[in-house]
């Protein structure tokens, strides 16, 4: 009898061999939907938290909330409607989806997020005091704004991966790069 090893040496190839090249592209595929899903998730966890803390600023306050709030609220709808238009235009409008657009899309959330986190931080970590459950709340604002960031710079890196692994990139040199042997052909005949 042979050890699992051993019967993996005897028989490398246990994939099918039409299945060899997309087995990594399904598992992807999987794991760009799993951080779609907590991208979503976490967008209305981040939405809910903000929205809450610019209430207590608008209603207890009577002041306006800091920019740093506003901030964050309109990232968190920008997170939904870029997974919307990320999810969507592929399966349902295939032609008016471009791989670079979805790559600025997540590069663009993962940069949002940060400055938001960033942003937040720095205003809390000015406060004179810090107290109830407003301050809990833009607390966990920060730290889930920190973990959509991740999810973010992960997903922008599955889909860099993808997009210049498949040859979208398109800074690669055409075949017919020389210059020309010779004068070039003049397109008028010189006056006698």
């Amino acid at each position: 009898m042979t050890t699992g090893t051993h019967q993996n040496a005897r028989y490398p190839q246990r994939i099918p061999r039409f299945l060899r090249s997309h087995a990594n592209m399904y598992s992807s595929n999987m794991v760009v939907l799993g951080l779609r899903v907590a991208q979503f998730t976490l967008a209305f966890v981040v939405l809910g938290l903000t929205a809450y803390v610019a209430n207590w600023y608008n209603v207890d306050t009577m002041s306006t909330p800091p920019p740093q709030v506003g901030w964050l609220l309109f990232v968190s709808l920008f997170t939904i409607i870029s997974i919307a238009v990320l999810e969507g235009l592929p399966r349902f409008a295939p032609r008016f989806f471009h791989p670079y657009a979805a790559l600025s899309l997540d590069f663009g959330n993962a940069l949002f997020y940060l400055a938001g986190f960033l942003a937040l931080s720095t205003f809390m970590s000015r406060l004179l005091f810090c107290r109830g459950s407003v301050c809990s709340a833009a607390r966990a604002d920060v730290a889930f704004s920190i973990f959509e960031f991740l999810l973010w710079a992960a997903s922008t890196f599955f889909t860099a991966k993808d997009v210049f692994k498949k040859g979208n990139f398109s800074f690669r040199r055409s075949k017919n790069t020389q210059a020309p042997l010779g004068k070039p052909p003049m397109k008028e005949a010189p006056a006698p």
